[in-house]
């Protein structure tokens, strides 16, 4: 209980509230949170595709070539792997902040064919609500690149 008190010591409140609601005209604490979101918004997409290139040559069947193979993607032996190491590189400088931008592309590319394989067909037979059910990390992932473009 005694480190709970201390929370709400004077000098911890001030530092809370300049943190929640940065002073007018404190540039460098705006300059603080807005670094600290970009560090977020790269870091949320890049976790989201670099496990998941990485699972496409642990479970190949599941999610690497048989995945492919089942929603008919052609030449499944060559995309699959393609797909995956570049989930894991640019996840990777998505993570680590490097070539952001440029990273954000082919990832952008990669969730634009997964859509045509996997969800339009779902928006098409079951109507929307089914299909953002299923689309909506996708949709927020695409989102978050979209934004660091």
């Amino acid at each position: 209980m005694g480190q709970l008190t201390g929370l709400f010591k004077s000098e911890n409140i001030s530092y809370l509230k300049s943190c929640i609601v940065p002073v007018a005209g404190d540039s460098n604490s705006m300059l603080h949170h807005t670094f600290e979101a970009q560090v977020i918004i790269r870091f949320v997409p890049g976790i989201t595709f670099l496990p998941e290139g990485i699972q496409k040559f642990l479970y190949p069947d599941d999610l690497g070539v048989g995945r492919f193979i089942a929603i008919g993607i052609p030449h499944a032996g060559f995309w699959a792997p393609f797909v995956g190491v570049a989930e894991i590189v640019f996840g990777a400088l998505l993570i680590i902040g490097l070539f952001t931008r440029l990273a954000t592309i082919p990832l952008l590319i990669d969730m634009a064919v997964a859509f045509i394989y996997t969800k339009w067909p779902l928006l098409m037979n079951k109507g929307f609500f089914p299909m953002f059910h299923e689309y909506r990390v996708d949709f927020a992932t695409t989102g978050l690149l979209i934004y660091l473009l």
